[in-house]
């Protein structure tokens, strides 16, 4: 009943920005907690940013003060914008959301979006 859908990766070089979103719909009462995960090739998925209901943020610290997590409760929406992008933070972007339905929260992810910085 609830999709997420990511957009916005893409081919960067190092320096540039990108902006992810990811929207989600369906059957849903609230969104709670929205978070922002990464996983390269080979490695473990990494928790980049969360942001709580009422606006709480936090990341992880080698995107701290270059990657701002927002969003947009009215389009049901979470946003990363990424400044001064380096190689490596090449990744699949992958979001997640903590979501009231009627059995209580549910935790749903989105299907991932490719971001690549080339030096």
């Amino acid at each position: 009943q609830v999709q997420l859908v990511e957009s916005g990766g893409g081919l960067v070089q190092a320096g540039g920005s990108l902006r992810l979103s990811c929207a989600a719909s369906g059957s849903i009462f609230s969104i709670n907690t929205m978070r922002w995960y990464r996983q390269a090739p080979g490695k473990q998925r990494e928790l980049v940013a969360t942001i709580t209901s009422g606006g709480t943020t936090s990341y992880t610290i080698s995107v701290r003060g270059r990657f701002t997590i927002s969003r947009d409760n009215a389009k049901n929406t979470v946003y990363l914008q990424m400044n001064s992008l380096k190689p490596p933070d090449t990744a699949v972007y992958y979001c997640n959301a903590d979501i009231q339905q009627g059995l209580g929260v549910q935790n749903y992810w989105g299907q991932g979006t490719q971001v690549t910085v080339s030096s």
